[in-house]
């Protein structure tokens, strides 16, 4: 790992966070909801947008609020926790009161309760005399977003207040990955390994496809990591074909192909950063000459097009020069999804534009599908794109037939 990188964000990188979004909000005043949740039976995680900005990842109803034309420094963002609540909390979570303590822990100046944010916010308003919504713009058809819902209300009630869309402003920050969280997401691979190896350790005709599914999770947790980034994917014979199966509850037999789809995730509480690979294993530890057959397409597939990630290439031009090769195969009907996307804070990352930038990651996932043939290939590793070429994070799990067969090999012998 780089001195550069650290396998934390620091609170200084979360103030140059929101600086650097501040400073394209033109003026504007702009909200993020954390939302609500959590307690005793769920586990709490903040909308992402606001974990980036902020780190809080355990403030369930907390409110971020900025306003970078306010002439007390200060003001230009604040942060609003819901009320400290002691016989509460000593069921749910010791939260403590606000002091200067809790103020430098979360690097803010102006810390508040909730109580007092309609009215900051009405006066943030009355000064810019323009919103901008940081959440995600939704359909007709869905509940409107928590930002637009308020700045809505205040045109109601401000002559002259105007709303505009900021919704893509977080994702372009969150698609370029800092050396922090680069750091961060090279443990998640580093840990990932761990898990792939404990997969070929434990995978042989007779285990389940849970049994496979624990001895990755058990590997994560016991090199660092939380816990799974997603849900796990065990895919033996014909559940294989099933893009985003879950069951893992089938014996695997003797000469199935196992679709294994998992990562580790990798940060503090509830939060962080993660991997997401896929391996595709022959569960006696050779492949048939036909599945190497569909094998090698994908790998070929998946090889070509990771070589041509560059800063600036579209999603488009990767999908189509991975389905090309696949397509002239005869197997373009048997591949349904898309090549890739991007990760960081979510396995499925936000994508605010069609070309890949300098500094993002994304997946390269080829896969074929055989149903009438019992078996699904599905290939996956996450891409550093740079400008010196692509850099594979998770490159040394073990993936081609040589040293997949010889890996097994070691194993049994």
């Amino acid at each position: 790992m780089s001195v550069q990188e650290s396998l934390e964000i620091s609170q200084e990188e979360f103030s140059q966070r929101r600086q650097r979004l501040s400073e394209t909000l033109e003026g504007a005043t702009a909200v993020i909801f954390a939302g609500k949740g959590g307690g005793l039976h769920d586990e709490f995680r903040p909308n992402l947008n606001f974990e980036y900005l902020t780190g809080i990842t355990d403030e369930s109803g907390a409110i971020l609020l900025l306003n970078p034309g306010d002439q007390n420094p200060a003001r230009r963002e604040m942060l609003f926790l819901e009320p400290h609540l002691p016989e509460l909390e000593k069921w749910d979570g010791w939260r403590g009161p606000i002091d200067s303590k809790l103020r430098s822990s979360f690097g803010f100046k102006s810390l508040m309760r909730v109580s007092a944010f309609p009215g900051a916010l009405l006066q943030a308003c009355k000064r810019s005399l323009h919103g901008k919504c940081l959440h995600p713009l939704v359909n007709h058809q869905s509940p409107i977003g928590p930002d637009l819902e308020v700045f809505q209300k205040l045109q109601q009630r401000i002559p002259g207040f105007k709303v505009t869309d900021g919704s893509s402003l977080v994702p372009q920050l969150r698609s370029v990955k800092s050396k922090s969280e680069l750091g961060m997401i090279r443990k998640s691979a580093d840990i990932t390994a761990k898990g792939f190896q404990n997969i070929l350790n434990t995978l042989k005709p007779g285990v389940t496809e849970f049994d496979v599914q624990e001895a990755a999770e058990h590997a994560y947790r016991a090199h660092g990591s939380r816990g799974p980034f997603y849900g796990t994917i065990v895919g033996s014979g014909f559940n294989g074909t099933i893009l985003h199966y879950r069951a893992n509850c089938d014996v695997i037999e003797d000469g199935a192909m196992v679709v294994i789809d998992s990562g580790a995730r990798f940060g503090k509480g509830s939060g962080g950063y993660g991997s997401d690979v896929t391996r595709t294993y022959p569960a006696n530890g050779r492949f048939t000459e036909r599945q190497k057959e569909i094998y090698s397409i994908v790998l070929e597939s998946m090889e070509t097009t990771i070589a041509a990630v560059k800063p600036g290439i579209t999603y488009a031009e990767l999908d189509s020069i991975s389905r090309k090769i696949i397509t002239d195969a005869g197997y373009g009907d048997y591949y349904p999804h898309g090549v890739g996307h991007p990760i960081g804070l979510e396995v499925h990352d936000v994508q605010p534009d069609h070309h890949v930038a300098e500094g993002a990651i994304i997946t390269i996932e080829p896969g074929i599908y055989l149903p009438e043939e019992n078996f699904g290939v599905r290939i996956e590793d996450d891409i550093l794109a740079t400008a010196d070429g692509p850099v594979n994070l998770t490159g040394v799990i073990p993936k081609t037939i040589e040293d997949i067969e010889s890996a097994m090999a070691n194993t049994t012998s």
